[in-house]
């Protein structure tokens, strides 16, 4: 075996192995009033959306009452769930004892849910799963390990794992452009613009808390980059709520970053006495909540 075939089997068995030993956590829920820069967290209503010993993570809202997140079996195989805020149910979108999926979310023509799947062979690919309930359809062959991902003119944005993580857009088959390399793990498509939003990791600034990380944006019509500053020092899971704000977490406290501002502002923190640390996070301005993942103490 050479040394570059041996370095990928590596990898990919490395990334396996870190998504199925995720740390127990619980998807939260908590209001919101106002909209962009005037959001409030009426950090009183936060309460769990799921209470398991299990892995519940990687929410992301499909439509106006529908949240999709990828969920641990007691076995430790993943699924992608349901739930809705209309009826207050759950459901399996999946049930694959032979495979785990992750980060679901919809794909930008509807008619989907995608999600990165670790196969049974180990690979880690980007899969479809159709809304209407048919066969799930693996949609890019040839490009792996996918970590995360986002959406834009029905073409995906994906974190590749390597020596380093790099950001591809695959424009067609057999025209997947290089984007950049040394990469963090949020992927995250800007509202209502042709820009992907990542974190460079080239552009840091050490602090006593931990690194900041450069947020930086592609524009995948004009192939044009722009920057917004730096993420909190340690904190790597990022959203938009709208073109010109950014959430991120870090311990228990959400904070807000206009694009053009360089501070974040602090929005309020989730009292726990039984969850910690904020990561991942999901916002819906109609119904105005924002669910986000705790880890379980």
């Amino acid at each position: 075996m050479s040394k570059n075939i041996a370095l990928l089997v590596f990898l990919s068995l490395a990334i396996c192995q870190t998504l199925h030993a995720q740390a127990a956590s619980d998807l939260w829920v908590v209001d919101t009033e106002g909209k962009g820069g005037k959001i409030k967290l009426l950090t009183s209503t936060a309460k769990p959306l799921t209470n398991r010993p299990e892995y519940d993570n990687q929410p992301n809202f499909i439509n106006d009452s529908e949240l999709v997140f990828s969920a641990a079996d007691q076995n430790g195989n993943h699924d992608i769930i349901l739930y809705s805020f209309r009826t207050g149910n759950f459901t399996n979108l999946s049930k694959t004892p032979d495979r785990s999926e992750y980060s679901p979310n919809l794909t930008d023509c509807k008619q989907y849910i995608s999600a990165v799947v670790v196969e049974p062979d180990g690979k880690q690919r980007l899969w479809l799963y159709p809304i209407i309930g048919e066969a799930p359809e693996l949609l890019y062959d040839d490009i792996a390990p996918v970590g995360y991902y986002d959406w834009y003119d029905n073409k995906a944005a994906m974190f590749v794992l390597g020596e380093p993580n790099k950001l591809v857009y695959a424009r067609g088959k057999g025209n997947v452009q290089e984007i950049s390399k040394n990469i963090g793990r949020s992927v995250k498509k800007r509202p209502n613009t042709s820009e992907i939003a990542y974190l460079d990791r080239n552009d840091l600034k050490s602090t006593s808390e931990g690194d900041q990380v450069s947020i930086k944006s592609i524009n995948l019509k004009t192939n044009t980059t722009e920057s917004f500053g730096y993420t909190l020092s340690g904190s790597q899971d990022l959203i938009w709520i709208d073109k010109n704000h950014l959430l991120m977490a870090k311990g228990n406290e959400v904070f807000i970053k206009n694009v053009r501002d360089s501070d974040w502002l602090s929005l309020g923190k989730i009292e726990s006495s039984t969850h910690q640390n904020i990561t991942r996070m999901a916002y819906s301005p109609e119904l105005n909540k924002l669910v986000f993942v705790m880890n379980r103490k």
